[in-house]
């Protein structure tokens, strides 16, 4: 039994999560969770909501409401949208709970003692009329190296380079608009990632699980050459700056940079988590207290790769203490929204809640699975989202279940029927069943989440040609004994079906296997004979049809979601 540490980049606090995050982080890690657990593994999946920085505190003041309400509100929100979407973390915390504001300090004295941190003078943008110091990304200008308009000041979405806000031409604030700006000096801390360049460059070459993705965004900023950049911020919301557990002189009214704390969040989250558990929490992060058989898995969208394959391992390695590092990172690219970009501050595109409201969670973890946006950006539209879930969902999956389940209960009572003798048939079906359970497995170990998905579609469609083979329909009349044989083992293959399918629409799954009366124990990934798979059902057991498993969607609930959230127009 191996133990896999699981994180999920952090959702930020500032509102409702929309599709794009939740295909590139937080559902592949539940799927990966979900699948590893099937194989008997100890998984941790940990994930939590990253709460510090000026977005919510500018959040906040929109909604008229103190920054710590405004997060406890938008932590529960979050919560509640994973768990319609049925993501399994083991422990979803906060980055503004105390663990990880220890951690954060603990780190910051230990990096200090090491050399790596140092007091630098700055020069910041402050916004006379918004009276405050504005953090990168809230100065706009144009980019001094592709002509951008609407460059941040810590980094331009169009062309990817690093910049500081002085950089940028005709910088504006983002908060009010107003260009009535000036540079002004204030101290802060600076992590001196180029005192880590070297260690952090052999950290990378020696990582044997990342994607060419994650690989290449890594060496990209390595190449262009690390910067010292600040880890403290002019706000008043966040981890406050302390050394040796005591105020900072002359950093009163500062807080360490969200980019510091956030990952750190992951230890903080794992700290909670063992303290209502009775556990050890160091022993996941920790390879001196046991973390050195643990495999440490990070999932993430293409925007965050340079923080976890560059910026949290100079945190952890520049520390020098026995931490755990990322053995396996998977990265994504974008899912776009009619070829642009889904976008929560202009809430543009289908967000977590709303998605809910007009379809099932099963629905859209199988459409996001099946498109992950893995080898290149995958485009989101309503009626590439109705072909998928209706003829996967409601034609292989859905119909397969339905035409069994009925016809047995008409014909054989509602339970596994006896009579007939394995045959040609059922050795076809065990014999290709065998072939797709090792590509699906193989698949889900890989992370490869479109091929395991279509896999598991595979296995599906399977079944259906197994029915068109053993036509226990047109049998019944002429010979029973070959219709029950063909039913038995369909309703057998139907629980692999359902059994693989899990990982990804776990909801649907049960469904299934509860109607086939099959044990909670009894539901690990298939392994073993398989002939003995395909007649573990006892004869006689009783297997009632649910309700009908999948809504096909309508062109009407096409032309209504169209008219509510928007399509190719805003592309």
């Amino acid at each position: 039994m191996a133990r896999i540490l699981i994180t999920s980049a952090l959702p930020y606090i500032n509102g409702v999560k929309h599709l794009g995050n939740l295909a590139g982080s937080m559902l592949p890690a539940d799927v990966y969770a979900r699948f590893q657990r099937l194989g008997g593994h100890e998984v941790l999946y940990i994930c939590a909501t990253d709460e510090h920085g000026t977005p919510a505190e500018l959040a906040a003041s929109e909604a008229g409401m103190d920054v710590r309400a405004y997060c406890d509100e938008q932590h529960e929100i979050q919560q509640r949208s994973g768990e319609g979407f049925s993501l399994s973390y083991d422990y979803f915390g906060r980055t503004s709970n105390p663990e990880t504001a220890r951690l954060t300090q603990h780190f910051a004295d230990v990096l200090e003692d090491k050399g790596l941190i140092e007091e630098v003078l700055e020069h910041q943008i402050f916004s006379i009329d918004d009276d405050r110091f504005l953090p990168d990304r809230y100065v706009e200008g144009t980019c001094p190296h592709c002509g951008f308009e609407r460059a941040r000041g810590d980094q331009c979405d169009s062309c990817g380079r690093l910049l500081e806000p002085t950089d940028l031409i005709e910088p504006y604030s983002k908060v009010s608009g107003s260009k009535n700006l000036e540079v002004r000096g204030t101290k802060h801390l600076h992590l001196m990632q180029t005192k880590m360049a070297d260690r952090i460059r052999t950290w990378a070459d020696a990582a044997s699980g990342w994607p060419s993705l994650a690989k290449s965004i890594a060496y990209k900023w390595l190449d262009e050459g690390l910067r010292d950049r600040a880890i403290t911020r002019d706000l008043k919301w966040g981890v406050p700056v302390a050394r040796n557990g005591a105020p900072r002189e002359g950093f009163e009214n500062k807080v360490f940079y969200v980019w510091f704390d956030a990952p750190i969040g992951y230890l903080g989250a794992t700290a909670e988590w063992a303290a209502l558990n009775n556990a050890d929490w160091e022993s996941w992060w920790r390879t001196d207290k046991g973390a050195d058989d643990v495999t440490y898995v990070q999932f993430m969208g293409k925007d965050n790769v340079a923080f976890h394959t560059v910026s949290f391992p100079a945190t952890i390695l520049g520390s020098e203490e026995p931490w755990k590092t990322v053995d396996k990172l998977k990265a994504f690219n974008w899912l776009t929204w009619y070829g642009g970009k889904f976008s929560t501050s202009e809430q543009r595109g289908v967000f977590m809640d709303k998605a809910l409201e007009i379809m099932p969670g099963d629905y859209w973890r199988w459409y996001l699975t099946a498109n992950a946006p893995e080898g290149s950006d995958s485009a989101f539209t309503w009626e590439h989202f109705q072909s998928v879930i209706n003829k996967d969902l409601a034609d292989v999956l859905g119909n397969y279940v339905n035409r069994v389940l009925r016809f047995n209960k008409s014909r054989f009572e509602a339970v596994v029927p006896a009579g007939g003798t394995w045959g040609e048939n059922e050795d076809w079906l065990a014999a290709e069943m065998n072939v797709r359970l090792e590509a699906a497995a193989a698949n889900f170990e890989a992370m490869e989440f479109r091929k395991a998905a279509a896999e598991v579609r595979g296995l599906w469609a399977l079944g259906n040609e197994y029915l068109t083979r053993a036509e226990p329909w047109t049998k019944f009349k002429t010979d029973p004994e070959g219709a029950a044989v063909g039913v038995r083992t369909a309703l057998n293959f139907m629980a692999i079906m359902a059994i693989v399918a899990q990982p990804i629409i776990p909801v649907s799954a049960r469904t299934i296997l509860d109607a086939l009366s099959i044990p909670d124990g009894n539901r690990n990934w298939p392994k073993g004979d398989a002939k003995a798979m395909l007649t573990a059902l006892p004869v006689g057991l009783s297997v009632e049809p649910p309700e009908v498993l999948f809504k096909k969607i309508e062109e009407d609930d096409i032309a209504a979601w169209t008219e509510r959230f928007g399509g190719a127009e805003q592309g």
